[in-house]
């Protein structure tokens, strides 16, 4: 496991805090360990995959940022990771996914059973090492921070095949799937530092922000990107029947017939249509009006930094919320 899997072309974001993320990486591994062996085998390939590590870099560097000096935020990153990995993998299997950053789902390889369970694994040891950290804030913001992220995996299995979902509905999908645990990572990143209250809170705004840009990109790269950038399928949103903002925004502005083939193809789950979706969606500003949202949401995170003193640390939170909107994977 390399230093920081975030791509080469963004390595100066984390050329600060490589010592870290290394270490971040050696609890990983250890964390990792199971008597089970297939425990070990699906999670050492799901940890493997080749992620961008964001949510426990999120965390080192706030905490960096706050002038800590400890040990704990390599455990603290290493939870939040564990975490993360669990919903992908749980998500996998919800969604019927075969492919991941441009490799087989573990779902797909070891099957259904094997990955829900090696989540629930990943999420209970996740608790333990929790316990082990001694902070009763730190446990409830995560055990807080994990609800809300199943209650946003139960609100986006109600929105699918609804053609009808808001725009606010699935914003809040987004803020309780994606942005709650990136809140988390950043604002116990200041908290771990010894932080004020409201220096957490902008901690937590910045991450809070930053992933809703993340998932909005994202959003907007199902419609927009390659499969060999993206690493998974293009489309894959539509054929799972996910009405993202893109299609909400089209549904709202596009023609009547527009409207209709996409109300059928959400309610089907239907990806044979994707290139006339594609061409409505880009026709209608769709993709330019998920990618202003995005922007926003990028620009409220560097917003949130104002009270940072100037540091490497801070800089490399700038040119990650920069590059939450700039990249195509």
């Amino acid at each position: 496991m390399s230093a920081t899997t975030i791509p080469q072309t963004q390595n100066s974001i984390t050329s600060t805090i490589a010592a870290d993320m290394d270490a971040v990486n050696t609890v990983i591994r250890v964390k990792l360990q199971s008597e089970v062996p297939l425990v070990n085998q699906v999670g050492e390939y799901i940890i493997n995959a080749g992620g961008k590590r964001i949510r426990p870099v999120l965390a080192v560097l706030f905490a960096n940022a706050h002038g800590y000096q400890g040990t704990a935020h390599h455990n603290l990153a290493a939870i939040i990771e564990f975490i993360h990995t669990a919903t992908l993998l749980h998500d996998d299997v919800v969604d019927e996914s075969s492919l991941r950053r441009g490799r087989k789902t573990a779902n797909a390889l070891f099957g259904n059973a094997a990955s829900v369970l090696v989540g629930d694994f990943l999420y209970t040891r996740s608790f333990q090492m929790m316990v082990e950290l001694q902070s009763m804030r730190i446990m409830e913001i995560l055990a807080d921070a994990t609800n809300i992220i199943a209650e946003g995996e139960v609100l986006q299995l109600l929105n699918m095949h609804d053609p009808d979902v808001t725009e606010e509905r699935y914003l809040q999908v987004i803020r309780s799937k994606t942005a709650k645990l990136f809140e988390a990572a950043t604002g116990l990143g200041a908290l771990i530092a010894g932080a004020n209250e409201a220096e957490i809170e902008a901690a937590a705004e910045y991450g809070r922000s930053l992933g809703t840009a993340f998932q909005l990109i994202d959003d907007v790269l199902d419609y927009s990107g390659n499969a060999a950038d993206i690493g998974k399928n293009v489309g894959d949103d539509l054929r799972e029947g996910k009405p993202t903002l893109p299609l909400i925004y089209l549904m709202r502005h596009g023609t009547e017939h527009q409207c209709e083939l996409v109300r059928q193809c959400i309610e089907n789950g239907d990806s044979s249509k994707f290139d006339e979706i594609l061409s409505a969606i880009t026709e209608s500003g769709a993709l330019a009006y998920s990618r202003a949202q995005a922007e926003q949401a990028s620009d409220r995170a560097i917003q949130a930094l104002t009270h940072l003193p100037e540091s490497d640390y801070k800089d490399s939170l700038i040119q990650l919320a920069r590059f939450s909107i700039d990249r195509n994977h």
